[in-house]
Order: C-alpha cells, then structure tokens, then sequence
C-alpha cells in the first residue's frame, strides 16, 4: 500500500478549496438573477396594475402626517419624537410633491374633481398650509370641483377643507376653530427641588429661548412678543377662511364668541352647529359622500364606489417631468441648525453649506433658491451656511430666500446673504439675538451624596463641568462672548438690510414678527410664495421671460437601493426608511415609550423637545452653547 504524500494532500484540498469556491460564485450568480428577476417581476406589476385614467376620473388627496418642505430622513430624537407624535409610518407629504399633483391634475382633462380627505393631517404651518390652499384654488379657477370631507376639522384640516368649492361633515362631526396660543413648560421650581441649574445668559430682551429653564411663567416682554405674533397669524388664518368661505368678515370669532349659548340652541350638535353657521355645506356619512361622487362622476362598477385615482398613484404615473434646460437650483433649509452634517430635513452647517457649493458649482445652474424653514439653532452652523450663499453671490449666481413657515433666529441669519428676501405674511421671524447655558447639576448630586473634587492648573480648566456650580468670572466671560456674536448678529443684519445699527437694534432683542409685520421693519423685501421667489431668481439671472424654469433640488443623493425602490414606485419616505436612512431612533423611541403612560405621549414630546436641548448642552463637545434658536411655533 503506497502511502499519501503531502502533495497529493495538497492537491486534493486545493480541488475541494476551488469546488467550494465555485459553489458559492454560482449560489451568488443565482441569487443575484432571481433579484434581478423579482425586480423585474415587481417593476411590470407596478405598470400592469397602473390603470389607464378614464374621462370622469377624481383624484382623490388624502392628506396624512404633516406637509414638509423635505422629508426628514435622519436623526433618532426627531424620529422618535414624531412617532410619539403619530407621526411615524407615511408621516410626511413633500409640498412640492402635493403642489407638482395639482397643477398636473387641473390641466388634466381626463380629471374632472378632486375629494380633499384631511382627517389624517397633523403637524403643519400655516404658511405651508396657505401654498396648498393655492393650489387648490388653481384647480378650481380650471372650473373643476374641489369636494372636501371630513369626519371631523381642527383648525389646520378646516383651512384647506374651506378652500374646497364644498365642505361635507360627517353628521356626528364637528369644527374646531381655536385660534392661536401657546402654554410653554416652566421648570424652575421643578430645577430647583432638584437642585439643577441651567445658568442662562443671553443678548436680547426679548431673545426667550431657554427662558422656560430659568422662570416660572411668561415674562412681560414674551407676552407682549407672543400677543403680537399670535394676533397677525389669527387675523391671516381668518381672513383666508372667510374669503374662501365668502363670509363676512369677523364671522369666525363671532361664531367662537357665541358658541355656548349657540351650540345650546342645538341640543349640543356640534355637526348642526356648523351646518347652522355655514362652516360647512352638506352633512353626509362616508356611504352618502360616494354615492354623491358617483353621481357627480361616473361609476366603477367592479369597485363599487366612484371612478377615482389616489393622489400617490397620479403623481407616481400621470405628473410629467420638468423639461428645460433653463435651471434654478433649490436648496432647502429645514430644521434646527447644527454644526457639522446631517441627513435630510435637518440642516447641517457641513452639509447644507455643501449643498449650496454643489449648486453654484454647477454650471447649468443659473440661480439659487434658498427654502428657509427653521427656528434655528447653532450660531456657527448659521454662519456656515451664510457664508457659502455669499460666495455663490459673488460668483455672479443670484441667490434668493423664500421663507416658509418659520425663518427665526439662526434661520434668519442664514437669510442675511440673499440677493431678495421673500416672506409669506404668516411665516414666522425676526428672533435677532443670542442666548447660551452653562447647566449646573452640583446642587442635584449633592442630594445623593455625590461631590466633585479635584485640582487644576488655571481657573479654566474643569470651570464648565457639569458637577460644578459656574464660578461669576466664568459666567461673565460666556456673557461677553454672547453679546459679542449678539453684536456681529446686529451688523450682518445691519450690513445685509442697508439700515443702521440702531435701527436693526430697535427691532432686534430677540423678538420675533410676523413676515406681514417686518415688512416694514425692512427686515424683508416683500410678501409671497415659494413661486415668487423662483420667478424672481429667474429674472434675476435673465432667464427667458414667460417661461417657467426647470427646478433642481439639491439635495444629499439617495443610495442605490433607494434609487431603485422609488423607481419601483415606492414614495420618497418609504423608499428612505426601506434603504435604512432613517434607522437609529430605537433608544430615543424606548425612552419615550416609558415616558408616555405617565404623562401622555404629547406632553412627553413636549417635555423631551424642551428638555432634549438642555441635555445635548450638558453631553456635547463645546463646553457652552452659543445658539441663535427661538423656540418658537403657533400651535
């Protein structure tokens, strides 16, 4: 018997290494053919099961989650935060998405009416609440039919619905008008049994952003800021309901002032209530509404119900591409403002400043619309950001603003580089000051017997460590560095603005104004759409008259897989969450769900939104933050 030689032993594990290895290519191989088969499989599918719109059709928009300038595609925090809100799943609804709809469906002619379903609808500005009631009017002056029902309306959904040409209700509906007004969270007291501190030091009277931190209500000057603020929004919410409505003016609170005795009168029918007041023009349950449709419409017989198209499946299929080789490019600004980079719909002081490089770098780009919707943030992400729109000016591309629904504090600073600001009179902005913490948690962990101690080589070394009580010096040093970026706040306003220190200082201090009310402060250039501002980009840079340019989004480029699912007709959220962009809110999302039994998901989020500041300031790099933030809404 001849024995093995390591040669052939050798041999034999090489062939066997190699069999091995071509097993796997193969697998691989026949892995990727079925994929490419499935994807083929599932592309037909989408095409096949798209049905050929029918003369008679209604497009049918159900608005659910909140309409956003972009989709927000990053960030644990802000994604739990929405879930908690109820805004996860299908959360968000692009403006340009439901605008790009309209416009395409009243040109349309095999689109003769649209349904407006608002029940889902949470979580939108007024500002971006009034571009889509322009669209809906577009539709209508086309002579088509916009139908609004609902089982119910708040205040946002009752906007858009008295735009419709009808307004149905459900007959155990109801219309709930507020009007506008905020009752914030105040933690001193609750600080101070704690023995925490948030050592706020700010520039600007008016400049409340972490005053909830440091008092226990309001101060005169929030009052008087929020008064004014809260009654230019409410004087615009109405005056757009009631022209749509073609009420008199003064209706809607007229009908708040007498709603007890009112709503009395109708043995607390709320539903015959707004009927009586002709909030609205018809009650019928959902079974009544489609047979309305159907006989305003045509058919479908197979279905049931009334030959429809959801909004989803019309833009997917039906919206043409934008042609022309004229191009102005958008960049948007939306979110809070931080240092470095970001995904989408947060603004990134790295990465938004990229963006705009990308667009003036490009040479078919011929101007650059800056959409602002941000409270701020970050001092230094907002002079980024700033600073990149100027170069673009100086490189001879026209750079203009548009603002949506809050455009405050480090939002405006941003803005301060634009060739023209442009305002809707409802957005939200001014907020020109700074403020800063030094939280403070000696006092809380000396109550559990836990002290800091230690030594150092100069008084600043371990001066801003959380375990220690800010020394004056220190405090007063912050101050000054405040109210240095304060000062360079005033000029750039100043310089941007032509107007005087003085001036800008008297309109400054923090306060934030209506867009209809810094008008003529001078701190905007007029009053108008996003549509407005891309037309003034376009005469800027001399684009062919009566043309309408070709828009770009710049924007962060979505992967591969994303690509390729949104082709497959998934929307831009879905395609976002499916590809892994918006993954990481696991721990915020547990936290808040811990939270939530005990004192309700929306004062949960409320109290993290609040609270989640002060922490990022206690954890993050910087020893202090210096933010140009206004914290500011309209619920």
């Amino acid at each position: 018997m001849t024995p093995k030689t390591p040669r052939s032993f050798v041999a034999r594990a090489a062939r066997g290494l190699v069999a091995v290895l071509d097993g796997l290519r193969r697998l691989l191989l026949n892995l990727l053919l079925l994929a490419l088969i499935a994807a083929a499989a599932l592309w037909a599918w989408q095409r096949l099961r798209t049905p050929t719109l029918h003369d008679k059709t209604t497009l049918v928009l159900e608005l659910t989650g909140s309409i956003v300038d972009q989709a927000r595609g990053g960030g644990a925090r802000s994604q739990a935060l929405d879930r908690l809100r109820g805004q996860g799943g299908e959360s968000h609804l692009r403006l340009r998405d439901v605008l790009a709809g309209l416009d395409a469906a009243a040109r349309d002619p095999q689109v003769t009416q649209l349904l407006l379903l608002t029940d889902g609808l949470q979580g939108t500005g007024l500002v971006t609440l009034r571009e889509v009631a322009a669209g809906l009017e577009r539709f209508k002056a086309t002579g088509k039919k916009v139908v609004a029902w609902g089982s119910g309306y708040d205040q946002r959904q009752y906007y858009l619905a008295a735009h419709a040409s009808e307004v149905w209700l459900h007959p155990m509906g109801m219309v709930l008008v507020e009007g506008y007004g905020r009752w914030r969270s105040y933690y001193k007291e609750a600080f101070d049994r704690l023995g925490v501190s948030a050592n706020v030091v700010r520039a600007g009277r008016y400049k409340n952003a972490a005053e909830t931190f440091t008092a226990s209500g309001p101060s005169p000057e929030t009052v008087e800021s929020d008064r004014a603020l809260y009654g230019s929004l409410w004087a615009s919410w109405q005056a757009g309901v009631e022209r749509a409505r073609k009420l008199p003016a003064g209706s809607i609170t007229a009908v708040i002032d007498s709603l007890p005795g009112a709503l009395q009168a109708v043995g607390g029918d709320t539903a015959k209530f707004a009927l009586n007041g002709k909030q609205v023009d018809a009650l019928k349950t959902r079974d009544e509404m489609r047979a309305a449709l159907i006989e305003r419409g045509a058919a479908d017989e197979k279905n049931k119900t009334f030959r429809q198209v959801s909004f989803g499946e019309y833009l997917a299929r039906h919206v043409p591409a934008p042609e022309g080789s004229e191009i102005v490019g958008v960049v948007v600004a939306q979110g809070e403002i931080v240092d470095g980079r970001t995904g989408p719909g947060l603004i990134g002081g790295l990465s938004t400043a990229e963006l705009i490089r990308k667009a003036r770098e490009a040479e078919d780009v011929k101007a650059v619309v800056l959409r602002v919707n941000s409270p701020g943030g970050s001092a230094f992400g907002s002079e980024l950001v700033r600073r990149e729109l100027e170069l673009t000016r100086a490189a001879g591309k026209p750079v203009v603003v548009s603002m949506g629904d809050v455009a405050a504090s480090g939002g405006y600073w941003i803005s301060l580089a634009a060739d023209e600001v442009i305002a809707d009179e409802a957005t939200i902005t001014g907020s020109i000051g700074v403020v800063g913490m030094l939280p403070s948690a000696e006092e809380a962990l000396g109550k559990v017997g836990i002290r800091g101690a230690g030594t150092a080589t100069t008084w600043l070394a371990g001066a801003m460590d959380v375990k220690r009580t800010p020394e004056p010096r220190l405090v007063a040093l912050v101050q000054t560095v405040i109210d240095g970026l304060y000062t360079d706040f005033i000029g750039r306003v100043a310089t941007a603005r032509k107007l005087s220190p003085d001036k800008v200082e008297a309109v400054a201090q923090g306060r934030v104004w209506s867009g209809k009310d810094a008008l003529p402060l001078s701190l905007v250039d007029r009053l108008g759409s996003f549509d407005d501002a891309v037309a003034a980009a376009a005469r800027r840079a001399k684009l062919a008259e009566g043309r309408v340019p070709r828009l770009r989004w710049i924007e962060v480029e979505p992967g591969r897989l994303q690509r390729w699912l949104q082709r497959l007709g998934l929307s831009h959220d879905a395609a976002a969450r499916w590809a892994g962009v918006a993954d990481g809110a696991a721990a915020s999302e547990a936290m808040l769900a811990a939270a939530a039994p005990l004192v309700g998901p929306a004062l949960t989020a409320q109290l993290l939104g609040d609270l989640g500041w002060l922490a990022e300031v206690a954890t993050g790099q910087r020893p202090f933050v210096a933010a140009t933030h206004c914290l500011c809404a309209a619920p």
